[in-house]
């Protein structure tokens, strides 16, 4: 498309705000009533024919199913025997064998339906082939392995795994990190680097939302674009619920803006829809590359408010570590195309002078191999004096809630930092079940006041942190493509991204900017502590010192 012809489009089908912003959608546009009244809503409306027709079968294999194995206790015990001999996880085997015990007739055809992964199997053999295919793209740095070696060994085989069996990430020396406190710091970086952009720029994100912080980008974009940048954007199929029309990436495509969905919903019953992108991935240039937990829409920077003020996390990378972002977002991307690997990675990577080491990866649910959850393991068996966590969600599996009990029973300061308000009053629920135990094992709990954490922080010892989207709930963990980095000072006595990442976990922010100077941990948030004794449940909540009062965020 011609420059000229892009430039019309803009002109055309955008509506330019005070803001600088652009936006393609109309009010009424977007919101879970429209997509029910679009294409969406007739993909539905199938999905739950298919799902009566589905119960319907169970119902009437329900009353032939005694006749045919004996009654429904034997079969029952079959499938105990059966699911204990299978290879999947322990707590997935507990979930089924309850489901099965207390509702036989439909509990097996859908323990094999599930187990069946229809839908899936064609996706799984494309990404096992793609992640083959960029293995040899991503090769060690010798002097980088062997350095990381000589500063700390447990470090080193950490990264021996994520080249090996985690999936041929390599770790780096020669990238600059900067970490941000939240959402509003990393908006205002982000937009100056993609001014920078001369070559390429790709987005993968799990939301995208119209606003003024999506708006922002995308004027960025659609200029880009008409300047002959290839830019690409790619977001999660789930957007079509709630934030984004079917039709939008035909939209962002007659700006010049590439886009795919990965994972649409079809109208298809499968499991295929459980596999979801949550990754945050944007790279210019293949020098410059984001991650961490904050999406594209406007309560992630604070100018909405949703759940009281937001609390989030994200890194910049300038350097040779920015190759694997690169290729995670090229993976995705190739999923239903030629991969185009060698157009982008021929060039050596971008090296920028600097301490420390980066270790960036991603983490597939469909290669048996729970990534995310090692490396979280690894960092809580290896810490000696603290490691300080924020997450959003805490639904543990057995081997990640005794990894975090024993780290704290062996005398390690072990402190998980959670919303106050949370976003699914679900979820929140499941976290407190998990409260006593850990409290029982000294691990310190504290919740947010001014509103819900969405950030995904690991600090350990003043030398290790991990920034990225990994959740500790099973969704992340076990179900979602992932990706984050793990990120290594150089020397006990780099003022680096650790020292600003202990500083801001839980703590109230007003206006934000990259990387302030460090403060003590337990002294710069606002929280509510979690102790055990003196209130219903075992669970009453004491006040810390807060030298941050609240106030509502800036609109």
């Amino acid at each position: 498309m011609k420059k000229e012809e892009l430039q019309q489009n803009m002109k055309d089908r955008m509506q330019q705000f005070e803001d600088g912003g652009l936006r393609l959608l109309k009010k009424g546009q977007k919101g879970i009533v429209h997509a029910i009244f679009s294409r969406f809503g007739l993909v539905l409306l199938l999905m739950l024919l298919q799902v009566g027709v589905l119960w319907s079968v169970f119902r009437w294999f329900g009353g032939l199913l005694p006749h045919y194995f004996g009654g429904s206790v034997a079969m029952s015990a079959f499938m105990v025997v059966y699911i204990l001999n299978s290879e999947m996880d322990n707590s997935a085997k507990i979930t089924w064998m309850v489901t099965i015990a207390i509702l036989p007739v439909v509990g097996v055809p859908l323990f094999f339906y599930v187990k069946s992964n229809i839908g899936h199997n064609a996706l799984k053999k494309r990404v096992t082939h793609l992640t083959e295919e960029a293995r040899g793209l991503q090769p060690q740095p010798l002097a980088a392995a062997q350095e990381l070696a000589e500063a700390d060994p447990g470090a080193a085989s950490l990264a021996r795994y994520l080249h090996g069996k985690g999936g041929g990430f390599s770790v780096y020396r020669n990238t600059e990190v900067t970490y941000f406190p939240g959402g509003e710091a990393k908006f205002e970086e982000l937009l100056r680097q993609l001014e920078k952009a001369e070559k390429y720029i790709f987005l993968e994100y799990f939301i995208i939302d119209e606003g003024l912080m999506w708006g922002k980008i995308l004027e960025v974009l659609a200029r880009k674009a008409a300047e002959g940048v290839d830019v690409r954007v790619m977001y999660d199929g789930t957007c079509e619920f709630t934030t984004l029309p079917r039709d939008y990436p035909s939209r962002l495509e007659k700006l010049g803006i590439q886009c795919r969905v990965f994972s649409p919903v079809q109208p298809f019953v499968s499991t295929h829809y459980n596999y979801r992108d949550h990754r945050k991935i944007l790279v210019i240039d293949g020098k410059v590359g984001f991650t961490g937990g904050v999406n594209l829409a406007d309560e992630y920077i604070n100018h909405i408010e949703k759940y009281g003020r937001w609390k989030d996390a994200a890194v910049m990378l300038e350097g040779e570590a920015v190759r694997p972002l690169t290729i995670l977002f090229l993976e995705m991307w190739s999923i239903l195309r030629e991969p185009e690997f060698e157009k982008f990675l021929s060039v050596p990577p971008h090296s920028v002078p600097a301490k420390g080491f980066a270790a960036p990866y991603g983490d597939c649910p469909l290669d048996g191999e729970r990534v995310g959850e090692m490396v979280y393991i690894d960092l809580l068996n290896r810490a000696k004096r603290y490691i300080h966590i924020m997450t959003p969600y805490l639904i543990l599996d057995g081997e990640l809630e005794t990894a975090l009990k024993f780290a704290a029973e062996r005398g390690v300061d072990v402190h998980l930092i959670l919303p106050h308000v949370p976003d699914k009053k679900f979820a929140y629920a499941l976290a407190k079940t998990h409260y006593k135990s850990l409290l029982d094992s000294g691990v310190k709990i504290s919740e947010w006041l001014p509103g819900f954490v969405h950030a995904k922080v690991f600090v350990v010892d003043d030398s290790e942190a991990v920034v990225g989207t990994i959740n500790l709930d099973y969704r992340s963990l076990y179900h979602h493509f992932e990706n984050a980095v793990c990120h290594r000072e150089g020397f006990p006595e780099d003022a680096g991204i650790l020292p600003r990442c202990r500083a801001h976990p839980g703590e109230h922010l007003g206006g934000q900017s990259a990387a302030p100077s460090g403060r003590n941990f337990t002294e710069s948030y606002c929280t509510i502590t979690v102790k055990q004794r003196g209130m219903p449940f075992g669970i009453p909540l004491c006040f810390t010192n807060n030298p941050y009062p609240s106030r509502s965020p800036g609109r």
